[in-house]
């Protein structure tokens, strides 16, 4: 399978926040029916993939009109996952992945949740927000930033599964095997996040 697409889908799995949001989304509607919870899944994770492959087609646009550098992006953007990377790996929760105390708070008191906090910031958070930017950007090829795109889809649809089965998959896993597999992705974004600033680097011309 192609590089760009691995490296792709394992920054928007983390950004995502695919590996925690059976948690949250369980709690948000354990008062809720079946029904209603396959309907807030679908509508959120439709209204999340309309926002990440928007900020994903425009985002040379968002670039140009703000006079950013790619280079500049690539290291501003391998900072932001470092640092939910970091996150993850301490088991600390923030707003960069997912959504903040408060506003889980202001969301258990909503009757419809798909927009907000389900769509933004769960699913297209600001960390999500910025990979779609940074790996569409510096694709260098149309077949590489085609790829990035199915892998933002692959990884909204694997997100929509598991808001599905969120039930289930909270009993099945629990809170343990959870940490677990977030620590784990965690290290991975890490790496990436190093890369990414590592290229930005390189690129900007300032070590020669």
């Amino acid at each position: 399978m192609n590089a760009s697409f691995l490296v792709a889908f394992a920054t928007f799995f983390a950004t995502v926040g695919v590996a925690d949001i059976a948690f949250i989304f369980a709690g948000l509607t354990q008062n809720n029916t079946a029904r209603d919870r396959f309907i807030f899944a679908t509508r959120g994770v439709l209204i999340a993939t309309g926002i990440l492959l928007f900020f994903g087609v425009v985002g040379n646009l968002i670039l140009d009109l703000f006079g950013i550098t790619l280079p500049a992006l690539r290291v501003a953007g391998g900072i932001l996952l470092l640092l939910i990377a970091i996150d993850m790996v301490f088991a600390r929760h923030s707003g960069g992945t997912g959504t903040t105390s408060e506003e889980e708070e202001e969301g258990m008191t909503r009757n419809d949740i798909s927009v907000f906090p389900l769509a933004m910031p769960l699913l297209a958070g600001p960390g999500a927000i910025s990979a779609v930017i940074l790996l569409t950007t510096g694709a260098n090829t149309d077949f590489e930033f085609w790829l990035v795109l199915l892998a933002l889809v692959a990884t909204l649809f694997i997100a929509w599964l598991t808001l599905l089965v969120a039930i289930p998959i909270q009993k099945l896993m629990g809170r343990t095997g959870l940490a677990v597999l977030t620590r784990v992705v965690g290290i991975l974004l890490a790496a990436l996040a190093v890369q990414f600033v590592f290229d930005g680097v390189r690129d900007s011309g300032l070590l020669g």
